[in-house]
């Protein structure tokens, strides 16, 4: 793979195809809702431009003849989930194992444990997420009012994110490699007979990988410092949404702002973009933005 930028732009589009989600190759960067912005064509990173949240948005949506207080409809906060693993296909998710090289592992309070198996000659992704936490913009009225905001127009609208203590991220290097991990908790060091220092156990990740594309995670008091995984939606055209919906029918959210493809055409096992889609480019012109993100078969 050439470097890290294919990496990132790999996992992202593996993650988006398994989930629909928009995974975050950088968890420490803190994306947040209503966050907004651009697309990196080569890294799939999210370019945060600003945020529906900020006094400025919303003085802006007042000279704009928007009627809302997005103060009095701020993100609401989901349950948190024990664990949440996602995987992209071609990977397989089996049982722990336990063997010599990780007998000394305190599984007993392993609060994640895992094995993965990766198809040969192929890329598989996969995201591990400790007590992970969503937060989303609430249903209603929001996001079908700033629909029409100009700010928005050809943007990427962060509709809800998955924060969380500790996380796991890895991208096969195609050698049909098998993976183990652990999010264990290790004991304090003894100082002394009867005394012990640091106090309380912490937690840590285990892995036996050794691929380079391998990051991984925990905060050590448990503070929701990462956020792995978000959702991210585009504005739909006024005139596309009514051909696809008909007159007649209601317009709901789901109508406005989409799930959208990436701004990338198929990429091939090294996150390069393929070549047969780049002549097809050629042939038939490049795609508008509004027609990137209309849903097409892959």
């Amino acid at each position: 793979m050439r470097d890290n930028t294919a990496a990132s732009r790999k996992f992202i589009d593996l993650i988006r195809q398994a989930s629909s989600k928009w995974a975050n190759w950088d968890p420490p960067i803190e994306i947040k809702v209503g966050d907004y912005g651009t697309i990196e064509h080569d890294s799939g990173e999210l370019d945060v431009e600003g945020n529906i949240y900020d006094e400025a948005f919303q003085t802006s949506l007042n000279n704009q003849g928007l009627k809302i207080n997005l103060s009095e409809c701020q993100p609401r906060k989901g349950a948190i989930d024990d664990n949440m693993i996602m995987s992209s296909s071609g990977v397989k998710q089996g049982d722990f194992s336990l063997n010599p090289e990780v007998s000394f592992l305190n599984l007993a309070s392993a609060s994640v444990k895992a094995e993965f198996k990766f198809q040969e000659g192929k890329r598989g992704a996969v995201l591990v997420m400790h007590k992970p936490k969503q937060v989303y913009i609430p249903p209603g009225k929001v996001l079908s009012t700033i629909h029409k905001a100009n700010e928005l127009q050809d943007k990427y609208l962060v509709t809800s994110t998955f924060t969380c203590p500790g996380y796991y991220i890895y991208l096969s290097n195609k050698s049909g490699e098998r993976i183990a991990l652990a999010l264990t908790a290790s004991a304090p060091i003894p100082a002394a007979a009867g005394v012990t220092a640091g106090g309380t156990a912490s937690m840590d990740w285990w892995t036996d990988a050794q691929a380079a594309f391998l990051r991984k995670a925990v905060d050590k008091d448990g503070h929701y410092r990462y956020t792995p995984l978000y959702s991210l939606k585009h504005r739909q055209n006024s005139f596309m949404s009514r051909i696809f919906r008909g007159e007649e029918e209601e317009t709901t959210e789901d109508d406005l702002w989409l799930d959208c493809t990436p701004p990338w055409q198929p990429l091939d096992e090294d996150g390069e973009e393929d070549a047969v889609w780049e002549d097809k480019d050629e042939e038939f012109g490049p795609r508008s933005a509004e027609e990137g993100c209309l849903p097409f078969a892959i």
